[in-house]
């Protein structure tokens, strides 16, 4: 090697040395977003009424969330880390949010505080802007782990959680559906884990929004625990699945919205029999609660079920403001009644 082309492969050497050390790593995880968010309580549920209880649901209370940031939005799923108080969730725009319930001495949520944003990365610790790549829909949490569905680019993806410091997906999921039944914006909008003790034993469930079979019900699957396999959800009307949590009881209790330019939006709970969530099957059960435009309510996405100390079981909703100022974004509570 002359001292010219010595010259040059060690110049070429130093520049790729640099492009290495200067290359974002999956071990660094993306900066953190702390933003300020007023709430305004919502005290009645049926607008202009006082009524309390709707069918088994009993409405507690609800937030209006506003902030002069205009990263607030896109909620999409969220898990309570602490029953009814500290928060994960994912936004549909590829971030990752965190925060905390504020509740007054009725144990109503009257506020929230600490809420943090924080941009999803990939395996090279690279974060993304393209809808596609980072459509998050669907949120589980168990033992530390987050396992987050993904629409457009189909995928169930697993990631420690460790808030601050989230870091690239370390394993994604079989999810069995056949990936060409899976439409482009109806995929994963339920994640969710079964009930230890129940019939699928902590397995991990997964439903699509509008994924259709030739009979015109919703795709759905077990991926992990017994009897892992494709199953479809009975499809009620013209309402599509936004999320999902199992009750005790190892019934699934699903998020379901519909809108047409004729009715706008509306949001529907409805109880799916745990037995009939097995391989093949077709899964279906009762509607607990409807409700539309007359009601405080706006593109409901996301769901949690919960305990709160004195036994009751709790639902929270959330909804998915589209980054719209003509949409909202909402927090509500309602006690499931299991009488």
């Amino acid at each position: 090697m002359s001292l010219v082309d010595a010259k040059a492969w060690l110049a070429k050497t130093v520049f790729a040395l640099a492009l290495v050390a200067s290359a974002p790593s999956n071990t660094q995880p993306a900066p953190v977003d702390q933003i300020e968010i007023s709430a305004r309580p919502i005290t009645q549920f049926d607008i202009g009424q006082e009524d309390k209880r709707f069918g088994p649901l009993e409405f507690v209370g609800g937030l209006e969330l506003t902030s002069c940031s205009r990263d607030l939005g896109a909620l999409s799923a969220f898990r309570f880390l602490t029953p009814g108080l500290d928060f994960i969730g994912v936004a549909d725009t590829g971030f990752w949010f965190f925060g905390t319930i504020v509740r007054d001495a009725e144990q109503r949520p009257e506020g929230l505080k600490n809420f943090r944003l924080e941009q999803m990365i990939d395996e090279n610790g690279m974060t993304s802007d393209r809808k596609w790549l980072v459509d998050a829909e669907g949120l589980a949490v168990k033992d530390g782990v987050a396992t987050v569905g993904f629409e457009r680019n189909h995928r169930v993806a697993q990631f420690r959680v460790d808030p601050g410091g989230m870091k690239a997906a370390f394993r994604e999921l079989d999810f069995q559906v056949p990936v060409n039944e899976l439409r482009k914006n109806r995929g994963f909008e339920t994640v969710a884990h079964s009930h230890p003790q129940g019939q699928h034993e902590g397995g991990l469930i997964i439903v699509s929004e509008k994924s259709l079979d030739r009979q015109g019900n919703i795709f759905a699957a077990i991926i992990e625990g017994p009897n892992q396999g494709v199953f479809t959800v009975k499809r009620n009307g013209k309402f599509d699945i936004t999320d999902g949590a199992f009750l005790p009881d190892g019934d699934l209790l699903l998020l379901e919205r519909s809108y047409t330019m004729a009715e706008g939006v509306k949001m529907r709970l409805r109880r799916i029999y745990g037995e009939s969530i097995a391989r093949g099957a077709v899964a279906d059960g009762p509607v607990l609660l409807e409700a539309d435009m007359g009601y405080q309510i706006d593109n409901m996405e996301g769901l949690d079920v919960w305990r709160r100390a004195d036994g009751a079981l709790v639902v929270s909703l959330i909804s998915d403001d589209n980054h719209s100022i003509l949409q909202r974004n909402l927090y509500l509570e309602f006690i499931l009644h299991e009488d």
